[in-house]
């Protein structure tokens, strides 16, 4: 709804992976330089970790966007909440082979036919293994064992795993010796500073064609980082009801302010419904820190919140205004169509 009040040709801030909103931070050029480095290499794993929305999938599908369909067949798995028994199901059905009632044995099978396919006709097959951290480590023996088809040249698969910082501490499991020896690369994709912040979120509105409308401040920047650890997905998070609030009270300049009621509307969201009154109005004179950056209410005085109520009053009649103005066009559209 704000992208026509703010004269954007898009949602800049969606919580869904897209490689177009593509935003290179240091950390993540080196996170794709690792990768692209890995991919070159045409063998063993490569690992890479995150925070939770750090962007490490929205990494790899920009690299997909890279690859030459006619010399890499890539695919992705995401659900990794399964057993050892099930890990070479989801391969065979993210490479498109019959799996229903089909044998371990059967399956391996056909796992490595179609690897030695792909390899008779020049292509390369790289399988990336997205929320590793979920994984057992029989699960993980189980596509270290995929990484033996090979030819006499070079190996038929190459793996890319995805995961959580924990997915580091599986990793250094003794049973995890074999599969460490084939690792020939790892990254950590760390947090956004706080320029990146900024540089990330203009960077995401000017995708959508921003014209400075509306005006962020310094300020804003600032505190949106502080209270998002520079993490994309908070940011996109936070910024995305920020722009809903400024286009339901008609705002044109996001300041602290702006950030500070976001915040507070978080924090009442998911604060517990038992906290008492002292506890609330404890919590709301806290002052907000860096250690406490995601857990602080702002004050915020009697006149302000009348003011606001005014604003979102007319904030309605905009929104109401909106709909009829939808409804109309689909009218007139429907009456043309009829014609």
């Amino acid at each position: 709804m704000y992208e026509s009040f703010y004269g954007l040709n898009a949602k800049p801030f969606q919580l869904k992976p897209d490689p177009s909103f593509f935003y290179g931070s240091k950390g993540h050029k080196r996170a794709m330089a690792y990768l692209e480095y890995g991919l070159s290499q045409g063998e063993g794993f490569i690992v890479l970790t995150g925070e939770v929305g750090a962007g490490k999938t929205t990494l790899m599908r920009n690299l997909f966007r890279k690859l030459e369909s006619d010399k890499i067949v890539a695919v992705q798995i995401v659900n990794t909440h399964i057993d050892s028994n099930d890990i070479l199901t989801l391969v065979a059905a993210a490479f498109g082979l019959p799996y229903a009632r089909t044998s371990k044995a059967a399956l391996l099978l056909e796992i490595e036919q179609f690897l030695q396919r792909c390899d008779r006709q020049g292509k390369r097959v790289l399988l990336v293994v997205d929320e590793a951290q979920n994984l057992t480590s029989e699960t993980l023996e189980e596509l270290r064992m995929l990484s033996n088809f090979q030819t006499d040249e070079a190996p038929l698969l190459q793996t890319f795993l995805l995961g959580q910082p924990e997915f580091k501490k599986t990793l250094l499991n003794q049973k995890m010796q074999q599969l460490r020896q084939r690792v020939i690369a790892t990254y950590h994709l760390g947090p956004l500073d706080e320029q990146e912040t900024k540089a990330y979120i203009e960077h995401r509105l000017r995708t959508v064609g921003w014209q400075n409308d509306p005006v962020i401040d310094d300020d804003a920047y600032r505190l949106i980082h502080l209270s998002t650890g520079g993490i994309p997905r908070k940011i996109n998070l936070l910024c995305d009801r920020m722009f809903m609030m400024g286009c339901l009270e008609e705002l044109h300049h996001f300041g602290e302010d702006a950030v500070n009621e976001v915040v507070i509307d978080f924090q009442q969201e998911f604060e517990s419904p038992h906290m008492t009154t002292e506890a609330a109005e404890n919590a709301a004179n806290q002052p907000m820190t860096e250690q406490h950056m995601e857990n602080n209410l702002v004050k915020v005085d009697l006149e302000k919140m009348e003011s606001r109520l005014v604003r979102m009053e007319k904030s309605v009649l905009f929104v109401l205004d909106l709909l009829k103005q939808n409804l109309s066009y689909g009218n007139v559209k429907n009456d043309f169509n009829k014609r």
